[in-house]
């Protein structure tokens, strides 16, 4: 592992300020006056004692840089010249040649070496650490300059890297191309003395395009002819001005890295990119090879001697070129080997790849890097004690929905080290999802720190599909694998803004940041691919408002931010803010317009043909926004690029395109006709032997309920409402429903005695209809004195946050992530490789005071995070107790045993990014404790519900209870 970073001048607080804040646009100088611009290397606005103007008069330093240099230096030089000039706005002229940037390798650059020599330059923390580099102001560093910013790497990327970095603190931003985000324009920028030294903790840090098409891959062949060097050549300048190293190419079918183009190997051996292939992709050898040049079966058993040699001929190709070669063997199409986990097969493939490899580069096999991929059911040949030489790296996987499935013993040390495969896009079940971004930035965060922990430092990938819409994760994935020891709570909840920052300048970061939050929370909580008609409840817990009304802020955000956001980043806008957001929230209007349609269709109601029609017009807007996306903003440059389907799911594929869900017509006589809807229930009145019965009201939980008088007709239609209980009022008394008419209950409660009592609304409509609605009221004992979450309509709900006390571990702590979660933020304990607790007595918990209505038995569902059981110890652990009793052990259980293909669980959880776990446990009247207790960590917990009885309930649950 490269050592840590080392910085002089109190350098080290700074580090990510530097890193990042500086690295933002359009930053006014009273941004810099908030900052430290003496922090070594920090570039500001305004010059300080010592500092060094990268930009003077408009016109920046040069670049100086050896022609025999390494040719990623030279890319990243050019990269650098290029964004100097694009942020000056310098268009000829250079700067008289007393100041320059003079980069270069150590032990490659005769000239920085001579500097280093001559100047005394200390090169410890950079000479001999694997992609370090050095930033420093040096004093006439050669004859002819006064004064230079010396960039010094200790290899070929770590000099770019160093470019690099420059190029991101001038205000760059690594998405310029790919987002269409603009340099700032600054007339002037000063760079601080100091000495910065840097190195990644994270040897390979990269991405997987996968699950390309129709998006990225009809953009590419529109505007590249392919993925051909053309294409791939703006993916290594994103993968490199992220200071990342790794790719693992595009394959869905037909598309064969190195077949396909041969100069796409050169040119990423240019741009210092390490070429790999993926967990089913053995011997650098892509997927589709083997249907062009293959014979015979793709089954080692069979076809043993035709398989080596087309292995050979992949090893024979890299010609010397860095790589890493994944080891090992799946079954054709990333499919299962074989049904059983054939051990002796496997050990014997590996094996004989091992051999070709050391034959083909004629040198000790230890010496090239190689991978083998515990993906899917390879695990099991892992966990049934399958080894492979030490040199050769473990790469664990997650679920391919965001969590980590196996994790190594944190003492445990191998010389090939550990990584980690990770997903932002996926194609399989229990449904796709490629459309948006879906992946909550603090819970990737989350589980490569879980990662990071246990020792994962080799190798971080992640699958992130057509690469957009992933801007942000994908940022917070690569800033994180560069330094995961800097990446601490407070650094992944201040990013959103940062990131936000680095794209519009820091104006308005603070409120994109929380909108770009907010837009993938909602999606998080379930991925639009599975949304659809019946997931917002429009009867219970009035969810469907609930969630639409947090889409329509988010709109309002957006559309009050919009006029600030200059013409200059108005592409960058859409990409990143405005279209996931208006296009996510239209998706949702459409799937609950299209459930008002069917339920009102169901009921009679005349307006089911105006929700037909409002969900055709919110399916016409889709495709609308679309259009913008790929037709208008930035001249059409992302043509196909939002045509991944997204409506009309039946199943785990995708449809071939968007499809509008199936919606109900009525045929409404012309004369009004009278009907009643009421919450909880989906039958209209009135209804054949039933009569209609509110869920019970309460004065803490639900102090009304709605009851809606609606037209079955085309005519308007009077009614009158009434109550004959003094303590119950509706109003209106009476009107004349053209489509309908919500109606406002109001309960006296100071005029109700303690206990359960009933009314009714008499309900009649001018064409002699009648309808008579129950209404069940409650009110609960006082408790007078008892404080806590209030017991309401049968339920305690509260966020996993809101602890009264919290009794952290020994050693650790309990953290809040903000936003991690469906409904507000989320609660671990940290470090979380300790040993597991024994709960009870003085022990690590949370507390979590509430006052119920009675005595009785409740039941305590434990909303967690889908965390599986990393350490494979047989599932993940916390108890939990009401007062004194002995607490409870629960064991959460998603990740199936080997043998045991039950994934019922595990679905569940994905779908609903949430598990419920559940005991039951005796409350009292009154006050009362909940105590959640730590047993093994990892666990991420969400919220507490105390619930009395199986009533139905929305997808979300109960809004959080009243706290008295």
């Amino acid at each position: 592992m490269s050592h840590a970073p080392i910085m002089s001048r109190d350098a080290a607080p700074m580090k990510y300020a530097c890193a990042l804040l500086f690295a933002i646009a359009v930053l006014p100088s009273s941004a810099f006056a908030k900052q430290d611009c003496r922090a070594a290397a920090a570039v500001c606005d305004t010059g300080h004692e010592g500092s060094l103007a990268l930009i003077e008069g408009g016109t920046p330093l040069p670049v100086l840089v050896d022609q025999g240099e390494h040719a990623p230096v030279l890319r990243a030089a050019e990269a650098l010249r290029d964004d100097l000039a694009a942020v000056s706005g310098a268009t000829d002229g250079a700067a008289d040649g007393r100041m320059a940037i003079i980069a270069g390798t150590l032990g490659h650059s005769a000239r920085v070496d001579r500097i280093v020599r001559e100047k005394g330059i200390d090169t410890g923390g950079v000479a001999g650490v694997w992609e370090a580099y050095l930033l420093q102001v040096v004093d006439a560093p050669e004859p002819g300059i006064e004064r230079a910013l010396l960039v010094a790497g200790a290899d070929r990327r770590g000099t770019a890297f160093g470019l690099y970095e420059l190029s991101r603190r001038i205000g760059v931003s690594p998405w310029t191309w790919w987002a269409d985000v603009p340099p700032p324009r600054r007339t002037t920028l000063h760079i601080a003395p100091g000495r910065f030294v840097d190195a990644p903790k994270v040897r390979y840090r990269g991405i997987f395009i996968n699950d390309e098409d129709p998006a990225l891959g009809g953009w590419s062949k529109a505007t590249f002819g392919g993925t051909n060097h053309r294409f791939y050549e703006r993916v290594f300048q994103l993968i490199m001005r992220h200071k990342a190293n790794y790719l693992w190419p595009a394959m869905w079918l037909p598309r064969a890295f190195y077949d396909d183009d041969p100069k796409n190997a050169e040119l990423a051996d240019e741009y210092g990119v390490v070429i790999a292939t993926s967990h089913h992709e053995p011997m650098m050898r892509a997927h589709d090879e083997w249907s062009r040049h293959g014979k015979g079966p793709w089954d080692y058993s069979r076809n043993a001697q035709v398989l080596q040699e087309f292995w050979r001929g992949g090893i024979e190709r890299l010609q010397g070129r860095e790589a890493v070669v994944t080891l090992g063997m799946r079954g054709d199409g990333d499919e299962p080997m074989s049904e059983q986990t054939a051990t002796a097969l496997l050990e014997r493939i590996v094996a004989d790849q091992r051999r070709i490899i050391a034959e083909v580069t004629a040198k000790p096999v230890e010496q090239t890097p190689q991978v083998w991929a515990l993906y899917k059911e390879v695990q099991d040949y892992y966990d049934k004690g399958m080894r492979v030489p030490d040199d050769v790296t473990l790469l664990f996987a997650d679920d391919n929905w965001g969590s980590i499935r196996r994790l190594p013993d944190p003492a445990d040390r191998r010389p090939g080290g550990y990584g980690v495969y990770y997903h932002f896009d996926y194609v399989g079940g229990p449904r796709n999802y490629k459309w948006l971004n879906t992946t909550q930035v603090e819970r990737a965060w989350e589980q490569m720190r879980l990662a990071w922990a246990h020792g994962v430092e080799r190798l971080w990938v992640v699958n992130v599909g057509d690469i957009k819409p992933q801007e942000l994760p994908i940022s917070a994935f690569l800033d994180q694998a560069w330094d995961p020891d800097a990446a601490d709570l407070d650094w992944i909840t201040a990013y959103p803004a940062r990131w936000a920052a680095e794209q519009f300048g820091p104006a308005h970061a603070q409120a994109i940041g929380e909108i770009v939050t907010g837009y993938t929370r909602l999606n998080a909580r379930r991925k639009p691919e599975l949304v659809d008609a019946g997931i917002w409840s429009l009867v219970h817990d009035r969810e469907a408002g609930r969630v639409l009304a947090e889409w329509d802020a988010l709109v309002a955000q957006v559309q009050a931010l919009a006029p600030e956001i200059p013409a200059s980043h108005r592409d960058a806008w859409y990409q990143l803010v405005e279209y996931p957001v208006l296009a996510s929230a239209n998706l949702n209007h459409l799937h609950v317009a299209v459930a008002r349609n069917r339920l009102y269709a169901g009921q009679g109601r005349a307006s089911a043909n105006a929700w037909a029609a409002k969900a055709r017009g919110l399916f016409a807007r889709d495709a609308e926004l679309q259009r913008v996306y790929e037709q208008e903003i930035a001249g059409g440059k992302w043509i196909h690029m939002m045509s991944q389907p997204r409506i009309g799911y039946t199943h785990w594929q995708s449809p071939p395109r968007n499809v509008l869900p199936a919606l109900a017509s009525v045929d409404p006589p012309e004369k009004g006709v009278t009907g009643v809807a009421i919450e909880g229930d989906p039958v209209a009145y009135p209804a054949l032997l039933r009569r209609p019965r509110l869920p019970e009201l309460d004065p803490v939980a639900a102090p009304t309920r709605d009851v809606v008088v609606f037209n079955r007709g085309q005519a308007p239609i009077p009614f009158t409402a009434t109550s004959r209980a003094p303590w119950l009022e509706v109003s209106p008394t009476s009107g004349e429903v053209t489509d309908e008419q919500p109606l406002t209950l109001q309960i006296d409660w100071d005029a109700l005695p303690e206990g359960r009592h009933e009314g009714i609304i008499y309900i009649r409509g001018q064409d002699w209809t009648e309808v008579s609605v129950t209404v069940p009221v409650h009110k609960p004992p006082a408790h007078r004195g008892a404080r806590g979450f209030v017991e309401g309509n049968g339920v305690v709900a509260i966020e996993a946050e809101h602890h009264a006390r919290a009794v952290a571990p020994a050693g650790a702590q309990w953290q809040v992530i903000p936003n991690l979660g469906r409904t507000l933020s989320a609660v671990t304990a940290w470090p979380a490789t300790g040993a597991p607790l024994v709960p009870g007595g003085d022990g690590a918990r949370l507390e979590y005071p509430v006052v119920m209505d009675v005595d009785g038995e409740v039941e305590v569902r434990v909303l967690v995070s889908p965390t599986l059981d990393v350490r494979h110890r047989g599932g993940l652990r916390y108890a939990l107790s009401i007062d004194d009793e002995p607490p409870t052990v629960v064991t959460v259980r998603l990740d199936p045993t080997p043998g045991d293909r039950d994934f019922t669980a595990w679905e569940a959880a994905v779908i609903d990014n949430a598990h419920v776990a559940r005991s039951r446990h005796r409350v009292r009247a009154g006050a009362n404790t909940v105590k959640l207790w730590l047993v093994d960590p990892g666990l991420v917990f969400q919220r507490i519900e105390l619930v009395r009885d199986a009533k139905p309930r929305g997808t979300l649950g109960p809004a959080e209870s009243v706290r008295r």
